[in-house]
């Protein structure tokens, strides 16, 4: 006896929440156009922007696909037979793929040990400057190398380390044998390591120093009142302000670091010091271009590419359950 008005409440909340749903669609819709008419100009900036990815980032992920064919330039993507995981295969019980992965882990470690807070301590030693001129003096001449050209850096590089190099002066002041440095394969790394610190340690303090900017100056007060010294107000202030930065940061560098840039090693190496020298990326570069084998080179980048984008989802995991930081 109650089932028809059973059914008809239930028919009344049904057009209830069809009518919800048309209403939200409807107010989302007037929203958007209302925005986009507001803000047609920015809408309008941005479309470059989205055209940039489209076009040079999701539009290539097609071409991904020749990892898994043999491909060649004649028979075109469609037309290149399938091979599966042939090239990965190949990679893999390649000799070169030890020495590649180790090669590459070795320099993007050392590289976060001690390229990655290099920065940090460049800008908290600016941060303790009283003197705005002298401050001003140190910025500008530590952010000048990153402004040089890579060619024109790694050609600095290769005459300071040569036999008669600026540096090969020194040690044979103090009694040290010469040598051309980047023939040696123990030293590639402190090479890279050191020149990329000089390089790029200004610029990337800008972003620390913006962070340190941005911390309550009541703080520092407050903590003189309690007694603090500098190193105290450091420790508990200065480093918790920028700490989210820190972290940040650090994610997105764990997540590149299977990737080592292929312009600069390839402008210092020599099949000398290939032992330790080779990396990933200038294989990828060797075989892809100079050999011409796209099909091989694809299937280790993608490879690459998997591993960075791995590292960074676990980063980005343990980040968010340790300290509640988290890209997302």
């Amino acid at each position: 006896m109650t089932r028809p008005a059973i059914d008809e409440a239930e028919l009344n909340m049904a057009n209830k929440s069809n009518t919800i749903k048309t209403t939200n669609k409807s107010s989302i819709k007037s929203m958007l156009v209302k925005d986009f008419k507001k803000n047609n100009m920015i809408y309008l900036m941005a479309l470059p922007v989205l055209a940039y990815y489209i076009i040079f980032h999701y539009g290539p992920m097609y071409g991904v696909v020749i990892a898994f064919k043999n491909y060649t330039p004649a028979k075109k993507i469609l037309g290149s037979p399938w091979v599966g995981f042939q090239w990965f295969q190949e990679f893999f019980s390649s000799y070169y793929f030890e020495r590649l992965l180790r090669n590459t882990i070795l320099i993007n470690v050392l590289s976060l040990i001690f390229s990655f807070p290099a920065p940090i301590m460049l800008a908290l030693l600016l941060n303790e400057l009283r003197s705005e001129k002298f401050k001003r003096t140190v910025q500008t001449i530590s952010y000048l190398p990153h402004f040089i050209s890579l060619v024109v850096i790694c050609g600095m590089i290769v005459n300071f380390t040569s036999r008669d190099g600026i540096i090969n002066d020194i040690i044979a002041f103090f009694g040290g044998e010469r040598s051309t440095m980047l023939l040696r394969p123990e030293l590639f790394r402190p090479i890279y390591i050191i020149s990329g610190i000089w390089q790029g340690v200004g610029w990337n303090s800008i972003i620390y120093l913006a962070a340190l900017s941005g911390i309550d100056t009541e703080l520092y007060q407050a903590s003189v009142i309690d007694g603090a010294n500098r190193w105290n107000q450091v420790w508990h202030i200065t480093l918790p302000g920028i700490l989210p930065t820190i972290v940040i940061l650090l994610i997105m560098r764990i997540g590149y670091l299977m990737s080592v840039g292929h312009e600069k090693i390839i402008l210092l190496y020599n099949s000398s010091i290939y032992e330790t020298a080779d990396v990933i990326s200038t294989f990828v570069y060797r075989k892809g271009l100079l050999e011409a084998n796209y099909s091989y080179s694809s299937a280790v980048g993608l490879f690459n590419s998997v591993i960075n984008f791995t590292l960074l989802i676990i980063a980005n995991w343990i980040s968010r359950k340790v300290n509640e930081t988290s890209l997302w």
